[in-house]
């Protein structure tokens, strides 16, 4: 299982007290304990267990700001993250500077404010370059951004840091992994799996590079190995059901996202299996099943009066609703996630990403209904906001809002191009630029890419958006 930058649990320098680690702020011996047992289990991806020891350390020291980080950071929903960063980032003053470097530098990416994030861990590193556990979050950061030279060489310093650590072995096989390297993938999984071969994770991990090479038998295998050690390994559920919708067993898919429905600990667990089921439903092309999947998820954020989650559930039955012809009604649900997130008990910066996101949406809207003008429109105010940010991510969807316009007008070459300067990890965007290509009667160029964003076989969600016309294309 991979993680994602801004959301990795990394809880730095918990078990050491030396001088060249960051040093972790307690005034409790056994708020200390239930922090490091925590960062263990982080450590290898268990982050509901781990979540329940930094919650028990929080009730021994209230004043423990690196336990309320790791509380956000295994959280399962948008406001317990919020809440418990929150509390992290009051409490920054009152820590040493290297914790307060950390704080900050997830607070900034939360807020969509990469340069000063960068900034901050560039000083973190300047001041701990011998702690593995910084250079793992350098990785981390860097891996978000698809910079996978940067994050392949900050996991290897972990590694040569200290070589028992398990984490940047996970990273460091999905940085090699997407940068086509598939030999030093397996070779980092397999030398995870050594590591710790009584832990699910490597497992896991090794399990969707198989998927990735089309070998999903050997795949559900080893996701089962995960299970058998840990029945509660959500992750492994989630891998065993994509291969099975890989394989045209949407009904078994359902299944397995079932089970993992019966085994749910939480509301963020309850909710990946509920996704999960709305996105096989989308494979298999039965839309209202899918939108009501979604239903569902809106149905526990409103339980929970969770205005941020509900925010996201209403982009995910957009985008369903989008793919599924449905422009009108996408564009009614997008509307309400701006108006939901106002809302919501959220940073501005957040706020501020989602509305400038519902431009990228209404541009897609508007080129999904022909009409030309309105995302040409659309597009320029997303741009001009980009410019200011510059996130990595958001500059790929510029590009890919142009590529998406200029296939919409017949200017194929400009798509094509466009397009190679989008998210590459996206399957959505493969599929365009097979389109594009196709245009500029590259038919051997275009079933290439076609077959690229049909086998794609990742836990990406937009691939069972296009993974049939994908296919059909490669023909």
């Amino acid at each position: 299982m991979k993680t994602i930058a801004v959301t990795i649990l990394i809880g730095l320098g918990a078990t050491a007290e030396a001088a060249d680690k960051v040093p972790v702020t307690t005034t409790s011996e056994d708020a200390r304990a239930l922090y490091v047992k925590g960062q263990d289990l982080a450590d290898k991806l268990r982050a509901t267990d781990a979540h329940e020891m930094f919650v028990k350390a929080v009730a021994k020291d209230k004043d423990f700001a690196m336990a309320y980080l790791a509380m956000a950071q295994s959280s399962g929903t948008a406001k317990d993250f919020f809440d418990a960063l929150g509390h992290a980032v009051a409490l920054a003053g009152k820590v040493s500077p290297g914790e307060k470097l950390l704080i900050l530098s997830v607070d900034q990416g939360a807020k969509n404010d990469l340069a000063h994030q960068k900034e901050s861990l560039d000083k973190l590193v300047q001041m701990f370059p011998a702690d593995e556990r910084v250079q793992n979050q350098l990785g981390q950061v860097m891996f978000g951004r698809q910079d996978y030279p940067a994050s392949i060489a900050a996991y290897e310093k972990a590694i040569k840091i200290n070589p028992a650590y398990s984490q940047p072995y996970n990273q460091l096989g999905y940085a090699y992994r997407f940068s086509d390297k598939l030999p030093d993938a397996e070779r980092t999984f397999k030398k995870y799996i050594e590591l710790i071969p009584n832990d699910p994770n490597p497992y896991d991990s090794y399990a969707e590079l198989l998927m990735q090479e089309g070998k999903f038998d050997e795949s559900i295998a080893s996701y089962q190995k995960a299970l058998k050690i840990d029945g509660n390994f959500i992750a492994s559920y989630i891998g065993i059901g994509n291969d099975q919708m890989f394989q045209g067993k949407g009904d078994e898919a359902r299944k397995t996202f079932d089970k993992l429905a019966t085994v749910a600990r939480n509301d963020g667990e309850r909710r990946q299996a509920i996704t999960w089921t709305a996105l096989a439903y989308s494979m298999d092309g039965q839309w209202d099943k899918a939108v009501a999947q979604g239903d569902k998820l809106t149905a526990i954020a409103n339980t929970n009066k969770d205005l941020a989650m509900l925010a996201n559930d209403y982009n995910f039955i957009a985008n369903t609703l989008l793919e599924a012809g449905r422009p009108d009604d996408a564009a009614a649900k997008y509307k309400l996630q701006i108006e939901t997130s106002n809302k919501a008990n959220l940073p501005d910066e957040v706020k501020e990403t989602t509305r400038r996101q519902g431009l990228y949406d209404d541009a897609r809207v508007a080129i999904a209904k022909h009409d030309l003008a309105t995302a040409k429109a659309k597009q320029a105010q997303f741009a001009k906001q980009v410019a200011v940010k510059q996130n990595p991510f958001e500059v790929r969807q510029q590009h890919e809002l142009l590529g998406m316009i200029a296939l919409e007008d017949k200017k194929f070459s400009v798509a094509v191009d466009e397009l190679s300067h989008a998210n590459q990890r996206d399957p959505r965007v493969l599929y365009l630029a097979a389109v594009a290509l196709g245009g500029t009667k590259d038919s051997k160029g275009a079933k290439a890419m076609a077959a690229k964003a049909a086998d794609f076989n990742g836990l990406a969600p937009d691939l069972v958006y296009v993974r049939a016309k994908a296919q059909a294309l490669a023909k």
